[in-house]
């Protein structure tokens, strides 16, 4: 089967791409409104971008021309946001933040999951998820043509539940001290988004050798 996407409408492009682009990490973006409350929301266009600066990125699509979705609007606001890596077990969570609600009414409303204090971070986070990045806006891009807004966002410290990480301390070829950071994907059991109403969860780990 060959689709061109020439032939395609934006939904059917949509469609085609989120069920072939698969898994995708998804960023459970914490935000600031306004009035002082949180939103919260999942976004699956979501990467890395560059270690130095440390900078992640998450796409918006708008709910209107001319009316971006409150995360979008939040950030532009007020810069700090806490990008959340969910286990398979707070799926249902997740998926319950993607409703569509007024910009004046928090997501955290409607889930069971309080918010705790994130250590040297402006911005609490999510308890009970296991990896937190406490963001600060870097820029935004508006993709020409389209109604996406690009989030990039430099992590300034990141929360990882030590049931997933461990540190390893270990001598360098010069002689220097150094540690490693190990995190066991496996305890972190990452959320996933495939296709339609599909979520992704971790299965078997396959290790291969880096060629040298």
């Amino acid at each position: 089967m060959i689709l061109e996407f020439k032939n395609l409408t934006k939904n059917e492009i949509y469609h085609t791409v989120t069920q072939t682009l698969v898994p995708r990490p998804i960023a459970w973006v914490l935000s600031t409104h306004t009035d002082g409350h949180f939103n919260l929301a999942p976004f699956s266009y979501f990467t890395a971008v560059s270690s130095t600066p440390p900078l992640l990125m998450f796409s918006v699509d708008a709910k209107a021309p001319g009316l971006s979705k409150d995360t979008a609007v939040n950030i532009k606001q007020s810069p700090y946001f806490v990008v959340h890596i969910a286990s398979a077990s707070q799926a249902e969570a997740v998926n319950e933040t993607s409703r569509t609600l007024p910009a004046e009414e928090s997501e955290l409303n409607n889930i069971d999951i309080p918010l705790t204090d994130f250590a040297g971070f402006p911005l609490p986070r999510l308890r009970g998820v296991p990896i937190a990045f406490g963001c600060k806006l870097h820029s935004t891009q508006q993709i020409e043509g389209t109604l996406q807004t690009l989030v990039f966002g430099e992590i300034e410290q990141v929360y990882i539940d030590d049931k997933c990480a461990t540190v390893t301390e270990y001598v360098d070829k010069t002689g220097r001290q150094r540690s490693r950071l190990t995190v066991d994907a496996t305890q972190l059991d990452p959320l996933s988004r495939l296709g339609a109403g599909e979520f992704g969860t971790l299965g078997q780990i396959k290790t291969v050798a880096r060629p040298r």
